[in-house]
């Protein structure tokens, strides 16, 4: 493995850590330029304004959010990947679409995937690209 390899490996291990405790200001510096792709419900957040509104309306309902590798790696030229389980607690309220959802007290646990590409010859994230499904996360919650 390449020291840029390894490199890249730490900054998402970092990243992710970082998500966890809430110290935005870190996360974003993970970035070369800040972007999160949802394939779970086809939501894309480009830019450092954008990426901070995705961090609050995420937290909101679920401010304990976490996430536990289960497996990471480096793929590619420019790529890491990671499969592990986001957790979390619905503690806030949960907007979707125009509707809702009052806290629930409900917690959820799902396996997913997240690629991270990098800027060529750095390790410096372009894009995050969590791959999950909203219906297993909403199953758990009883929604």
């Amino acid at each position: 493995m390449t020291d840029l390899e390894q490199s890249r490996l730490k900054v998402v291990r970092d990243h992710m850590a970082l998500e966890i405790t809430h110290e935005w200001d870190a996360v974003i510096d993970t970035f070369q330029h800040p972007r999160y792709e949802l394939y779970g419900n086809g939501t894309i957040f480009d830019g450092e304004e954008a990426v901070r509104k995705y961090f609050a309306m995420s937290r909101t309902p679920f401010p304990d959010q976490a996430n536990e590798v289960i497996a990471i790696g480096a793929a590619g030229e420019h790529v890491v990947l990671v499969e592990f389980w986001l957790t979390g607690t619905h503690l806030g309220p949960l907007t979707i679409g125009e509707r809702v959802i009052e806290p629930t007290g409900k917690a959820f646990r799902v396996r997913m995937a997240a690629s991270f590409e990098f800027a060529p010859g750095t390790d410096r994230i372009v894009c995050e690209r969590a791959y999950f499904s909203d219906a297993m996360i909403a199953r758990e919650l009883g929604l």
